[in-house]
């Protein structure tokens, strides 16, 4: 996917990371791997999406506010919170709602910049801050880096 800049609002309360080598753009969800920021899509499959949302979930470093060429590692930037628009599987959304990572239907790797209602805050990268009744493909998430803020937490 190419560069898109899903910030909406919200402090992004930035880090600057390295890049690993692969390709990162603007937007992609990007996890902590060996200390370099990856995207999702270039993130270790795991065999199954609960185990590949869990293990980037415990991983997540934030939103890529920068891009990184293939073959770059300088540093970028990284938002670790903030509301961002994410593409998703047409559904309907309440407030509140956990929302992670997912994987197409062939289960070969997370996508880099769409969302999933999930089950668990342990699978989750952040909240639904806007409600649609109606099925929507895209959605607002309250991302939350676990890495840097402790990712999303069960209500108490």
């Amino acid at each position: 996917m190419a560069n898109v800049m899903r910030w909406r609002y919200g402090d992004t309360n930035p880090v600057m990371a390295p890049a690993d080598s692969s390709l990162i753009e603007v937007g992609d969800l990007v996890a902590l791997s060996s200390g370099s920021a990856v995207s999702a899509g270039t993130f270790a499959n795991l065999g199954s999406e609960p185990a590949n949302q869990e293990a980037f979930h415990d991983s997540f470093l934030g939103v890529a506010m920068q891009q990184s060429p293939e073959g770059e590692t300088q540093s970028i930037r990284v938002a670790t919170s903030g509301v961002f628009e994410f593409l998703s599987a047409s559904a309907t959304y309440g407030i509140g709602d956990l929302l992670g990572t997912h994987e197409p239907v062939s289960g070969a790797e997370l996508y880099n910049q769409s969302i999933a209602t999930v089950l668990s805050p342990s699978l989750a990268i952040g909240r639904c801050v806007r409600s649609q009744p109606q099925a929507a493909a895209k959605v607002l998430v309250d991302v939350v880096s676990t890495v840097v803020r402790g990712g999303p937490q069960a209500a108490a």
